[in-house]
C-alpha cells in the first residue's frame, strides 16, 4: 500500500462500515462499465448507459471519477482520485450520489482538498453534513441588496473602492504585483469581525501554498479560515473542482445566516485547467482554444455569491476572485469575461508598483459598482471629499511631467496630492482598523496634516492610530467628535 492509499484508509474504512450497517438483503439490478483508456487525468469508459453529467463513478481499484462528457458509446470522466492499479479494463460502477463535500464548523482551521480530505496530517474534520459542489445560485426572491460593508483593512480599498458583504469584487493585474497579498490581507482583517473565510488555492506551487498557510497561522487567521488546496501537481479534475468546493463550504454557512468571504486564487489557472480538460475530452475549441461554455462556468460559480434577505437567514458570501493579466492587457478573453460577471474590479498597475506605490492600485481603472451603497455614511462622506482631491491631483501631475508652468494656486493641490499618495501607501500584512482610517480621513480633509512633509507622514500617523485604538471612538460618534479628537491628538503630538 502506497502512502497516498494509506492516508485515505480511515475514510475508506468509515465508508465501508456505513455501507455494512445499512446493507439489506434483496434483488438489485445495477450497471457495470469498464475503463477503455486512461491518461492525463481523463478516463474513457464504456457501458453505463444511464449515467448522467456530474455523476460520481467508483472504480474497482479504489479510484474515483466524475462524468464530464457524454458521447455515443463512451463516457468521458475526470479522475478525482487514482491509484497505480488503474488500467484499461478496470470495472466501473455508478456511486448513485452527486459529488459533495463535508461542511460545518469543523473545517475551520483545516487544510483540505476539494473532496474534503485533510491535507494537514490530522484526522478527517468533523462535519455537520454534506453540501453539493455544484448547485444552483440563490433565487432572486431570496436575495437582498448589498448594504453592509466588508472591511479589508486596506486604506485605498476601504476608502476609494469599497466592498460590501455579498459583493463579487475582482482583483486583476499582472503576476508579481501583490494580487494574492490583497486577498490574504482581507482575510487577516476579518479577525474578530465574525466572518468565516475560505481561501482557495488553485494550481499553486507547494512553496506558495505553504507560505500562504504559514502567514494565516502567524496572524491568528487560520482559526476562522478553511484553506482548500489543489496544488500544481494535483489531478486536473481536482484543480477544476477546487473553487466549487470552497464555494460549497461558504454556501453552507451563508444559508445558516453567517457572513463569509471566499478568495479564489486564481481563476486564470482554473480557466486554463478547464481548457485542458475540454481539449482532452475532444470538445470543440473556441476563442484562444477555450471551450464555448467557459463564460457560463465562471458565471455559475460567482453568481452563488450574494447577500440573502432576512427571510432566508440574512447570510452573505463575498467573493474575491483573482485573475492574471499579461502585460496589463485587461481586454483579453478571461479578464474581460470576469469583469463583466463581477460587481467591480481592483486593478493593480505595474508602473505604480515599479514607482514604489504599494499596494499598486490604479484608482482610474478600479471601480466598485456596489460598495458605495454599503459604505458607512461617515466613511462615505469623508472618502468622497478625499477622492476629489486625489483625482484633481492626478490630472495636475500629468502637466508637471511635461514641465508645464503652473499657477501658484495649483501648488497647494499638488502638495496635498503628494501627501495623500504617501498616506495611501501601506505595507503587506498590516491591515488597518476602520476607526483608524476614519481618523486619517478627518485629519486630511481638515488640513491638519498639510504642514508635514510627505516622507515624514508615517511617523505622524502611527501615534494617531494608537490613540484611536485606545480611545474607543466609533464611527457613530459623529463628525464633530472625531474632528475635535483628531485635532487634540495631533496638537499634543506637535507639542
Amino acid at each position: 500500500m502506497n502512502p497516498t492509499e494509506s492516508q485515505h484508509l480511515p475514510d475508506l474504512l468509515e465508508r465501508q462500515a456505513a455501507w455494512v450497517e445499512h446493507y439489506r438483503l434483496g434483488l438489485r439490478v445495477s450497471e457495470q462499465g469498464a475503463v477503455v483508456s486512461v491518461g492525463d487525468g481523463i478516463a474513457w469508459i464504456s457501458g453505463l448507459p444511464s449515467a448522467t453529467m456530474d455523476e460520481v463513478l467508483v472504480l474497482d481499484d479504489g479510484s474515483q471519477a466524475l462524468v464530464f462528457d457524454l458521447n455515443q458509446g463512451l463516457l468521458g470522466a475526470i479522475l478525482l482520485r487514482d491509484t497505480e492499479r488503474l488500467t484499461a479494463g478496470t470495472t466501473v460502477r455508478k456511486a448513485g450520489q452527486p459529488l459533495s463535500i463535508p461542511v460545518g464548523e469543523g473545517l475551520l482551521g483545516r487544510i483540505v482538498d476539494p473532496l474534503g480530505l485533510p491535507l494537514d496530517g490530522l484526522p478527517p474534520p468533523a462535519h455537520n453534513g454534506q453540501q453539493r459542489l455544484e448547485g444552483a445560485s440563490p433565487a432572486i426572491i431570496a436575495r437582498d441588496f448589498v448594504h453592509r460593508p466588508l472591511y479589508t483593512g486596506i486604506k485605498i480599498v476601504d476608502a476609494l473602492v469599497p466592498i460590501g458583504k455579498g459583493q463579487r469584487q475582482l482583483i486583476i493585474g499582472d503576476e508579481g504585483l501583490g494580487r494574492s497579498a490583497l486577498g490574504i490581507d482581507a482575510v487577516i482583517n476579518q479577525r474578530g469581525l465574525n466572518v468565516f473565510c475560505i481561501y482557495v488555492l488553485i494550481g499553486q506551487k507547494r512553496s506558495t501554498v505553504v507560505n500562504t498557510i504559514q502567514l494565516l497561522r502567524e496572524h491568528g487567521s487560520l482559526e476562522y479560515t478553511c484553506v482548500v488546496v489543489a496544488e500544481a501537481s494535483a489531478l486536473p479534475g481536482l484543480k477544476h473542482l477546487a473553487p466549487y468546493a470552497g464555494c460549497a463550504i461558504a454556501e453552507y454557512w451563508m444559508e445558516r445566516g453567517r457572513d463569509t468571504l471566499v478568495v479564489y486564487d486564481d481563476l486564470s489557472t482554473h480557466a486554463r485547467t478547464y481548457r485542458e480538460l475540454s481539449l482532452l475530452l475532444r470538445r470543440p475549441p473556441g476563442r484562444e482554444a477555450y471551450p464555448g461554455d467557459i463564460f457560463s462556468i465562471h458565471a455559475g460559480l460567482l453568481e452563488r455569491s450574494t447577500c440573502l434577505n432576512a427571510a432566508h437567514g440574512g447570510g452573505s458570501m463575498t467573493a474575491l476572485p483573482i485573475v492574471e493579466t499579461q502585460q496589463g492587457d485587461i481586454a483579453s478573453y478571461i479578464p474581460t469575461n470576469l469583469i463583466s460577471i463581477t460587481d467591480g474590479q481592483i486593478y493593480l498597475d505595474a508602473s505604480l508598483f515599479a514607482g514604489g506605490f504599494r499596494p499598486s492600485i490604479d484608482i482610474a481603472r478600479s471601480v466598485s459598482r456596489i460598495g458605495g451603497r454599503a459604505q458607512h455614511r461617515a466613511i462615505k462622506a469623508e472618502a468622497g471629499r478625499m477622492k476629489l482631491d486625489y483625482l484633481q491631483f492626478l490630472e495636475l501631475e500629468v502637466f508637471t511631467r511635461f514641465g508645464t508652468k503652473l499657477d501658484a494656486a495649483m501648488e497647494k493641490p499638488l502638495r496635498r496630492g503628494r501627501l495623500l499618495r504617501e498616506i495611501l501607501k501601506q505595507d503587506r500584512l498590516a491591515p488597518l482598523r476602520i476607526e483608524c482610517q476614519m481618523a486619517w480621513l478627518v485629519a486630511f480633509n481638515d488640513g491638519l496634516l498639510d504642514m508635514h512633509e510627505p516622507d515624514k507622514i508615517a511617523d505622524v500617523l502611527e501615534p494617531l492610530y494608537r490613540r484611536v485604538t485606545e480611545s474607543g471612538l466609533v464611527l457613530e460618534d459623529g463628525r464633530e467628535a472625531w474632528s475635535r479628537a483628531v485635532l487634540e491628538w495631533l496638537g499634543k503630538q506637535a507639542e
